[in-house]
């Protein structure tokens, strides 16, 4: 995997289909996006990619005099977008089976916090003059979603492929899997959490990311 570019390319799927929801400040530099009503998994991911870009390089001076003001824009985001309690049993396999709801969520959480802890502020460090094209969005196996396949274009470089996994919900379209050059985030972390999981509880697991214990890294393929 592409490790310099993975907290990018982490974030861009973050944040693909959210709603902008940055603040009056954001909003008066960049115009809002388009309503997702009707739109496509593709468009979402095309348009709101381009956005994230967009958005980090409007904001890089801001963003790097306050950390916490990238902290929460991500976050914000996040939380609106991403399927994390899905993605999160997904993450859980075999250790999720009969886990309640809350267990699930505690660890969804953790997840997240640990993720955007790890990855958040190195967003500034790169040069976000990349484009994004979409290639083909189609259909999941057993009717499980979408999946939105692009590249990111960079000057001087190999295209990288970014594969975005979708899935309907109640408040839309929601990323609930990434894949940067064929390695998936779900299955990486799955790996990566097996043995904690063999020892400890959820609950354990999850009071462990939290207190940064024990990490997400989305770059151990």
């Amino acid at each position: 995997m592409n490790r310099p570019l993975i907290p990018l390319l982490l974030a861009s799927a973050l944040l693909a289909a959210a709603p902008f929801a940055a603040s009056a400040q954001a909003q008066a530099a960049q115009p809002a996006a388009a309503s997702t009503q009707g739109e496509s998994p593709s468009k979402l991911v095309l348009d709101n990619s381009q956005r994230l870009l967009s958005t980090l390089e409007s904001r890089r001076a801001e963003f790097a005099a306050d950390r916490s003001k990238l902290q929460a824009f991500v976050a914000s985001e996040f939380d609106q977008m991403f399927d994390r309690e899905y993605s999160a049993r997904q993450v859980l396999g075999r250790h999720g089976r009969g886990a309640s709801d809350a267990d699930v969520k505690l660890f969804a959480d953790a997840l997240a916090d640990s993720l955007m802890r790890r990855y958040g502020s190195s967003l500034l460090d790169f040069n976000t003059q990349l484009r994004v094209r979409v290639k083909s969005e189609t259909p999941l196996p057993r009717g499980l979603g979408v999946r939105v396949s692009s590249e990111v274009l960079r000057q001087g470089g190999e295209p990288i492929p970014v594969d975005y996994l979708m899935r309907q919900t109640p408040n839309g379209w929601r990323v609930f899997d990434l894949m940067v050059e064929g390695v998936s985030f779900v299955q990486t972390f799955r790996q990566q959490f097996d043995t904690p999981l063999s020892r400890k509880s959820i609950r354990e697991v999850a009071a462990d990311l939290g207190a940064g214990r024990i990490e997400a890294d989305a770059g151990t393929n």
